[in-house]
């Protein structure tokens, strides 16, 4: 198995994988959000992490990962429920955070999370356009978008539905793939994006060996969608 990357900010990382039952999603008003607009030049940081893009568009190019905390989304197949809780992770500012990235070569900052939209992101893009970085953002939709991003992936959840505002923005469309049903549901969001929009389907890690022939299956008879896989977690890295 390859070495894992040092992940920076939080030191306990493997330890904190140990038990997830306990975590819930937040819950929060819309009108509560940006969680940090008294002081938008902060954010709670999970992890930081240099490695691939696993998914989607930009699979297998070098990325610095900027992972932050609070999720209000709550899917119940989510591999990183620690992300959901907002408390108990350092707060950063976005220049100590675009500093961190700028000690690696590659000029591609994916802010994700959680749900990142939580926040207002202006500072932090900021910081990171300073230091020569595109910056990308992972979201499901579920709240506006205050920052300047240079590709945005949306990826929704039917826990809570995307704004359309969203859509609209949207680069790269990332539909999770869990049951036969998802794929009506993934035409459904289809149908909210732009045409430049890039249509991805992902299998659910757990049921990737029953969804994925499925999915090229569809992809074969639907060829506007392309596959998304997991790349990270087929070579075991973050």
């Amino acid at each position: 198995m390859p070495n894992e990357p040092d992940r920076g900010f939080h030191p306990n990382f493997a330890e904190m994988h140990a038990d997830t039952a306990h975590i819930k999603p937040l819950k929060v008003a819309d009108t509560a959000c940006p969680l940090n607009a008294a002081d938008p030049d902060r954010l709670p940081v999970m992890e930081t992490f240099y490695s691939l893009q696993g998914e989607g568009f930009h699979q297998g190019k070098a990325a610095f990962f900027i992972r932050l905390a609070g999720c209000d989304v709550g899917c119940v197949w989510c591999d990183v429920k620690e992300s959901w809780m907002a408390e108990g992770y350092p707060v950063l500012s976005a220049t100590e955070i675009a500093h961190q990235a700028a000690l690696h070569p590659a000029r591609m900052a994916i802010i994700t999370g959680g749900e990142p939209t939580l926040y207002d992101l202006r500072a932090l893009c900021q910081a990171l356009h300073q230091q020569g970085f595109r910056v990308h953002l992972e979201t499901s939709g579920a709240h506006e978008l205050v920052g300047d991003f240079d590709w945005i992936c949306l990826s929704p959840k039917k826990f809570k539905s995307p704004l359309k505002s969203v859509c609209q923005q949207a680069h790269e469309l990332k539909v999770v793939i869990y049951h036969r049903s998802d794929f009506a549901w993934a035409e459904t969001h289809a149908r909210q994006v732009t045409p430049a929009c890039k249509l991805y389907l992902q299998p659910e890690w757990s049921r990737r060996e029953r969804m994925t022939p499925l999915i090229i299956d569809y992809i074969q008879q639907h060829p506007q969608w392309e596959l998304s896989l997991q790349l990270h977690k087929y070579v075991q890295i973050p």
